[in-house]
């Protein structure tokens, strides 16, 4: 049973200000709920839309449980959130997702292990922490494959490609001394990824799969409905639920898969994210109710809504300069578009999306 259900006019506490804190913050305004952002930096995006804001460091203990005394639940727009901070908050106030979704998202191999433990395929896998580690377990992985940081990798950032024995050394340099693990390429026909928003009770909806692109490693475009045979479509939210209730999830879960090749295609688990997400941002257009909204629905205790769409929909990132377009893109039929309020357009920085919208299929 939920812990209680908030009623309007509570206070969400928002632990991260960038552009999902933001879209949060914006959802729960809808609702009649007020947001509290917590960010380590002083121009966070997020605190544009906020009822209330604090600036401090994630490892500060006491700002953390000053900030959860102003609020009545706190949640998370970023995985790599300190388990003390997660810690600081919950002697306080209700936290979901609960602490055990993140320490396994924060470690790239708690989650290849958690993954496989539950029967879920993933790619072939091994802990790396030296040389004759790598040497050793790429006679198992085989080539060509992905050498990864465990903690604190996003958006390609964190991971080195090996082609072949001599890529060894260098790839190793490349990510510096810290825990890694190599995993095998997996050759697939599409990128696949499934939003599942679990309640307080284990109740859980499903967002359509959706078909991914990435370019540079960062997400560029998502394709709703997904281009896979209707039983895959079943297989990835099926796979998305027993994840989510494996961790006693509360609140938005992504999950992310390959969709490989062969005479039986078969769904490859990449990774998870607790926590809304990009691929998500789609919803916000073709859905009644958005990632955004399910996930404080979620976490406050309140029945989950519909998840169904009522149009496809391509969503295309905004990165860098892509947001100069905005005057084209806002005179766009069936074109939505949603910037972020980040003052400089960097390469690589994601600044908005557009989501175009179609007649269902």
């Amino acid at each position: 049973m939920p812990d209680r259900e908030l009623p309007p006019g509570s206070t969400i506490g928002i632990l991260g200000g960038g552009q999902l804190g933001r879209m949060l913050a914006m959802a729960a305004a809808r609702l009649g709920l007020k947001a509290h952002i917590y960010s380590d930096e002083a121009e966070a995006p997020a605190f544009d839309v906020a009822a209330a804001k604090s600036v401090g460091s994630y490892g500060d203990g006491d700002a953390i449980a000053q900030f959860a005394s102003c609020v009545d639940v706190v949640t998370c727009e970023f995985e790599n959130v300190p388990a003390a901070a997660l810690e600081a908050a919950a002697r306080i106030v209700p936290v979901f997702p609960p602490a055990k979704s993140f320490a396994v998202a924060q470690d790239r191999l708690a989650e290849k292990d958690f993954v496989n433990g539950l029967g879920i395929p993933v790619a072939p896998y091994a802990p790396v922490d030296s040389l004759d580690d790598l040497r050793n377990a790429l006679g198992r992985v085989r080539y060509p494959a992905l050498l990864k940081t465990r903690r604190f990798g996003y958006d390609g950032k964190g991971q080195v490609p090996i082609r072949n024995e001599e890529d060894a050394v260098p790839a190793l340099a490349a990510i510096g001394p810290v825990p890694a693990l190599v995993e095998g390429i997996v050759p697939f026909e599409c990128e696949v990824s499934v939003i599942v928003v679990r309640g307080q009770r284990g109740e859980l909806q499903f967002y359509d799969p959706v078909e991914n692109v990435h370019q540079g490693g960062i997400l560029a475009i998502s394709r709703a409905p997904a281009r896979i045979a209707p039983a895959l479509a079943v297989e990835a939210r099926t796979i998305a639920g027993k994840i989510a209730d494996a961790l006693a999830h509360v609140g938005v879960l992504c999950v992310e898969m390959f969709a490989r090749k062969g005479e039986r295609p078969e769904l490859i688990v990449n990774e998870f994210a607790p926590r809304v997400h990009n691929s998500g941002h789609w919803t916000l257009d073709a859905c009644l109710i958005s990632q955004f909204e399910s996930h404080i629905r979620a976490i406050s205790g309140w029945p989950l809504g519909e998840t169904a769409r009522h149009s496809d929909a391509v969503m295309t990132n905004l990165i860098g300069a892509d947001v100069d377009r905005w005057r084209e893109l806002a005179a766009e039929p069936d074109t939505a578009i949603h910037l972020y309020g980040k003052p400089e357009a960097r390469q690589g920085r994601k600044m908005g999306h557009v989501t175009r919208l179609y007649p269902k299929s």
